[in-house]
């Protein structure tokens, strides 16, 4: 049975990167389409209070549309804004700062800056993860998702958001896989040995790293695949092997090996370097990663005498970038291999006023409001999620003069900063940096101060 098709007007954009109409009165959140195009779609999920559909053919189209350049764009997973003229993506991503402030925070009074826009709209990331996949007839493919789509991979034959040589890297590694006859990981069945292949490369050095992730297993002759992936890319300086025998499929290791070279990429930040490993945390965008840390950093105001906590430290970036602006550092981070990384780049910077807690940030905060003096400032730059309840419940009882928050999330972020304005903080400004064009994501750069 056919399912019926309606007409639709697009009138916004949500915060999640769908279209939003209405239809009789009711939201309907479009997975295409842009605000002032009228579009046919098919309902395909009701809920009470919105539903869900799927664009089949645009109609009227907006005069914010342009020609996406990828030639994956359709039904790629990544880049869902490339066909949005970039100007109007900063428009769009600073009315969901806004948005998000006003209903979640309740926040309507705070200065929301226009977003900082990216230097570079293309090949601007540093790190690309490509999955294998056990395609229906057995053939495999090496790419990325399908949008939408957690269980279907497309093979990519040019990839916009790295450097050029990854989609070459890509191409000769789904090659050599398949002339080697090397299994492919099924993530149904459990079953097969290739799972990711990650590229990172580094934008102010030379640094090129591959990171290839199977299930558990020394890589098949290994010394083939050296000899044959240097020869072809000789600008490649260093090639891991990481061995994930989970079933979660994410592309980190618990056995790791180095191929070739050192084991790790080093980056540049300002005049500051960093050792990047295989499982580092390190911003993909390395331009506006500069941009975002120093509109912070400019908003902070330090003058060389205060003790900063970096909370979230991840491999210390932020509190290694601010050593010199400040007298201490100390860094709290859960994952181990991050403070082991963290520690190193410290050393590598020739650092003697920095030091980092492993643990969870709600235990340190929990045990230093009992035992310590007071830090000045605490800089905060936690995931997605937000601060933990317990951990923003101890930062407002340590009560620090200044609060540097970096988020990712305006939802989120908005919620936090409710909180913390309602223990007495103020907030004045929030600056906004496009880390990612052509996405709906946005970074946040804010200071608050104790009233």
């Amino acid at each position: 049975m056919e399912k019926k098709q309606i007409e639709i007007e697009i009138t916004d954009l949500a915060f999640d990167g769908k279209s939003v109409g209405y239809l009789d009165g009711k939201v309907v959140f479009l997975n295409g389409g842009l605000p002032g195009e009228t579009v046919r779609a098919e309902i395909t999920r009701s809920k009470p209070r919105y539903n869900q559909a799927m664009v089949h053919e645009i109609i009227r189209k907006s005069d914010q549309r342009v020609p996406a350049v990828c030639p994956h764009f359709d039904y790629c997973g990544g880049c869902t804004w490339q066909d949005l003229g970039y100007e109007h993506q900063l428009a769009y991503k600073k009315k969901q700062v806004v948005d998000c402030l006003q209903r979640l925070g309740k926040l309507g009074d705070v200065e929301v800056h226009d977003v900082i826009g990216s230097s570079e709209l293309f090949n601007y990331r540093n790190k690309m993860e490509f999955s294998f996949h056990v395609a229906p007839d057995d053939s495999f493919t090496l790419g990325l998702h399908r949008r939408g789509r957690f269980d279907e991979i497309f093979n990519v034959e040019k990839c916009y958001l790295p450097q050029e040589i990854a989609s070459e890297i890509v191409i000769w590694m789904r090659d050599y896989v398949s002339q080697k006859q090397i299994p492919i990981y099924d993530v149904f069945e459990h079953t097969g040995y290739m799972r990711f292949l990650m590229i990172r490369q580094a934008k102010n050095t030379d640094g090129l790293m591959i990171n290839i992730v199977t299930t558990k297993g020394d890589f098949p002759d290994e010394e083939s695949l050296v000899a044959e992936m240097i020869g072809t890319f000789p600008q490649i300086t260093t090639i891991v092997h990481n061995q994930n025998g989970g079933k979660s499929n994410i592309a980190t290791g618990e056995i790791e090996k180095v191929l070739y070279g050192p084991g790790y990429i080093e980056e540049r930040l300002f005049d500051t370097t960093f050792r990047i490993r295989a499982n580092s945390f390190f911003q993909t965008n390395t331009r506006q990663a500069e941009t975002l840390y120093q509109t912070g950093f400019d908003m902070l105001q330090t003058d060389g005498s205060e003790r900063l906590l970096d909370l979230y430290c991840g491999t210390g970036s932020i509190g290694i970038l601010l050593a010199s602006r400040v007298a201490e550092v100390v860094g709290v981070e859960l994952v181990p291999d991050a403070v082991t990384v963290a520690r190193e780049n410290a050393e590598v910077n020739n650092l003697t006023n920095i030091s980092f807690f492993e643990g969870f940030v709600r235990d340190y905060l929990r045990e230093y409001n009992q035992n310590s003096s007071a830090f000045d400032i605490v800089v905060v730059d936690p995931p997605r999620a937000g601060l933990h309840p317990k951990a923003l419940k101890q930062l407002i009882e340590l009560h620090p003069p200044t609060i540097l928050h970096f988020s990712c999330n305006p939802a989120t972020f908005a919620r936090d900063a409710g909180k913390l304005t309602e223990s007495g903080y103020f907030l004045k400004e929030v600056k906004p940096v496009d880390m990612f064009p052509h996405t709906m994501h946005i970074e946040l750069a804010t200071v608050f101060r104790a009233g």
